[in-house]
């Protein structure tokens, strides 16, 4: 089947490539005209394990091509997915000018029927303005092609992407024409041979369930932050009341790791929409609100234990701290609303240095911040250790959860480990002489 799909960011670049490698016939359109210069060379925007390979061999094999002429992507796909950005705007809802603006494109050019794809995480409703905005274009031009508006949200998890697509926990189309599910079923029978994943429901509930799943997610991770904290003050230990809970098979451990905070693309902009989409219709998410503020406050996390160990901020002056870790999470060059980034830009306020090592992320720290006499990117984890104060985890990558920690101890001044995600154990940590901060692992674990 022919598929034009409209950007090529996370989503549109790992739809396009995934459905091009089972055999369909797939244009990427962008108008970034240096993006798609580069993608035809086989170099992507993002780092995503596993689709650079995906995407060059499906370009090489004639399956995957790319283009900035919305005029020749409208013509080539009778799907036309728009899986454009919906930044959060000034009041923290969606900002939909550029779905729309697909939109209009697909109108403008369109001159056969078509199926119109929001792969885009939008808010309810927005499937009704893309129709409107086709229609009205088509009216403009005094024409009349047929042509439906489907709701296919994603489920794509950063540093995941491509296994998530390949084999999907589930497949949600919110349709009500009988003939437009069964172009879908047909399009997503490669990743639906199993069983059955597909859930066709109305467009509405399609919408809402991709704002659900994500805000249920972020609730889940606040919730236990939340815990982290009261564990702090009362003297127990998040970890083992993690395993305590999550040993319960109506809450499961997925999702229940405390931290230094969510980041990314999706939670803190989706759970932001969804309040905001309430509010819209008259409704105070009370729920939605906590949420966000939780993980607002858990961003400041890492600093108030910085803080505290130093006994104020004028003491950071000078200071030097090693950082592990820059993006929001494993796997992924993304820092769009990275816990680090908070911790940085609060320890330079204070006159502190930062030595950062990511295995991903270097080049986008350097994009965001470029060159600064109090930020040294380091080509190694061990760099990042030279003649730091402390060290400070802010991402769970696989390299740092077994470092030679004599090696770290003899390389920081002092023994002296900041773990914003848990990754070590503070029992054999303080055996080793470290005086090691946690989140939510009470007040025992101190040098002894």
């Amino acid at each position: 089947m022919k598929v034009t799909i409209f950007g090529t960011g996370y989503v549109g670049l790992v739809t396009g490539a995934c459905l091009a490698d089972v055999g369909h016939q797939v244009l990427c359109v962008d108008i970034d005209a240096g993006k798609i210069e580069r993608l035809k060379q086989g170099i992507l925007p993002i780092y995503e394990p596993g689709l650079e390979s995906i995407v060059r061999d499906n370009h090489a094999e004639g399956r995957l091509a790319f283009t900035t002429s919305a005029e020749e992507g409208v013509a080539f796909g009778e799907f036309q997915f728009i899986a454009v950005g919906t930044p959060p705007d000034e009041d923290g809802s969606a900002d939909l000018q550029y779905v729309l603006a697909v939109a209009e494109s697909i109108g403008r050019h369109m001159n056969a029927p078509r199926i119109v794809v929001d792969k885009s995480t939008v808010p309810v409703g927005t499937a009704d303005r893309v129709r409107a905005r086709i229609a009205g274009v088509l009216a403009e031009r005094g024409v009349g092609h047929r042509f439906d508006v489907v709701s296919n949200p994603e489920f794509l998890k950063e540093g995941a992407a491509v296994n998530d697509f390949m084999k999907p926990d589930r497949i949600i189309v919110g349709t009500d024409n009988a003939e437009v599910e069964r172009a879908m079923r047909e399009l997503y029978a490669p990743f639906n041979r199993n069983h059955d994943r597909m859930i066709v429901m109305d467009i509405r509930s399609a919408e809402l369930t991709k704002y659900a799943a994500n805000a249920m997610l972020a609730t889940k991770i606040s919730f236990m932050n939340e815990l982290a904290n009261l564990a702090e003050r009362l003297g127990a230990d998040i970890e083992q009341v993690r395993l305590g809970i999550g040993s319960d098979p109506r809450i499961g451990y997925h999702f229940i790791y405390p931290g230094c905070g969510y980041g990314g693309s999706c939670f803190p902009k989706d759970v932001q929409a969804l309040s905001r989409t309430a509010e819209e219709v008259g409704y105070r998410a009370e729920l939605l609100q906590a949420v966000e503020s939780v993980n607002h406050r858990q961003k400041d996390k890492l600093f108030s234990l910085i803080e505290r160990h130093y006994g104020g901020r004028a003491a950071l002056r000078g200071k030097t701290f090693a950082l592990w870790g820059l993006a929001f999470k494993p796997n992924t060059d993304d820092m769009r609303e990275a816990p680090s980034r908070t911790l940085m830009e609060t320890l330079w306020a204070c006159g502190a240095r930062v030595q950062a090592f990511d295995p991903e992320a270097m080049e986008e720290t350097q994009r965001l911040y470029g060159a600064r006499d109090d930020l040294a990117l380091t080509g190694t984890k061990e760099g990042a250790l030279r003649e730091a104060d402390a060290l400070v985890v802010c991402t769970e990558w696989k390299t740092f959860r077994a470092p030679d920690f004599d090696a770290v101890a003899a390389t920081l001044r002092e023994p002296l480990i900041f773990d914003g995600r848990n990754v070590y154990d503070p029992v054999r940590l303080k055996a080793r002489g470290f005086t090691y901060y946690g989140i939510g692992r009470g007040e025992s674990v101190r040098k002894g």
